[in-house]
C-alpha cells in the first residue's frame, strides 16, 4: 500500500480556498495544470511510500503515540507559491511550529517502515496543482512555466482563510486512477487537548 501521514483541513477551510482558486483558474497558465481534487487536499507530514499490508499496526501504534503528546493547534491557509516550474502550492499560517513539531514526530515514529526521512526539508503546504514533467522541456519553456505560476501564486498571495484547528492525525492510501489520485483515510487519531 502506498501511505502517507496527513493533517485534514475541515470543509470550511477548504470551501474559502475554493472561493479564491476558482477566479485563479482562468488567468494565463492555468489551463495547462492538472489541478488537485477538493477532496484530495490536506497537508501533508510524511510520506512513507509502499508500506506492506502487515507493517500498518506497527505505523498505528506509533501514530496513536504521536497523537497522544502532540497538542491541538490552530491554524490557517494563506499566501501561495510555486516549487519550481511545476507545483503551485496553498501555504499555512498560524502555529506552524506545532505542526512541525508534529512532522518531525511522526517522521521519528515511521522511520522503521518508512525508513529515514529529511524532517528539515518540511514546507507546510496544501498543493492546488501540478505542471506536466519538465523532462524535455527546453529552459525557455521551464522559465514560462515558472513564470505562470509566480503569476498564479501572486494572485492568490493575499488569501487568508479562516483559522481552523488541526485536531486529527490521519493515515492516508493514495491510489492511482488513471492518472488521478486519490486518497483514503485509513485510520485516525485525535491529537492531545492541551497547550504545549
Amino acid at each position: 500500500m502506498r501511505l502517507f501521514v496527513a493533517v485534514l483541513p475541515p470543509v470550511e477551510a477548504l470551501q474559502g480556498l475554493v472561493d479564491a482558486v476558482a477566479p485563479v483558474r482562468g488567468l494565463p497558465g492555468a489551463d495547462r495544470l492538472r489541478w488537485t481534487a477538493v477532496e484530495g487536499w490536506h497537508l501533508t507530514l510524511a510520506f512513507l511510500g509502499e508500506v506492506p499490508e502487515e507493517r500498518v499496526p506497527e505505523l498505528a501504534a506509533g501514530l496513536a503515540a504521536v497523537a497522544e503528546v502532540n497538542p491541538v493547534h490552530v491554524l490557517r491557509l494563506a499566501g501561495a507559491g510555486r516549487f519550481g516550474d511545476r507545483v503551485l502550492w496553498a501555504g499555512v499560517e498560524g502555529r506552524v511550529w506545532a505542526l512541525r513539531r508534529l512532522a518531525e514526530a511522526v517522521n521519528e515514529a515511521t522511520a522503521a517502515v518508512a525508513g529515514e526521512t529529511d524532517a528539515f526539508s518540511f514546507h507546510p503546504h496544501l498543493t492546488l496543482a501540478r505542471a506536466g514533467s519538465s523532462r524535455g522541456r527546453r529552459r525557455a519553456e521551464q522559465r514560462v512555466a515558472a513564470a505562470e505560476l509566480d503569476g498564479l501564486a501572486q494572485a492568490l498571495d493575499g488569501y487568508r482563510g479562516p483559522e481552523w484547528e488541526a485536531a486529527e492525525l490521519h493515515l492516508m492510501r493514495s491510489e492511482q486512477d488513471g492518472g488521478s489520485a486519490h486518497y483514503t483515510s485509513l485510520r485516525s487519531w485525535p491529537l492531545a487537548r492541551w497547550e504545549a
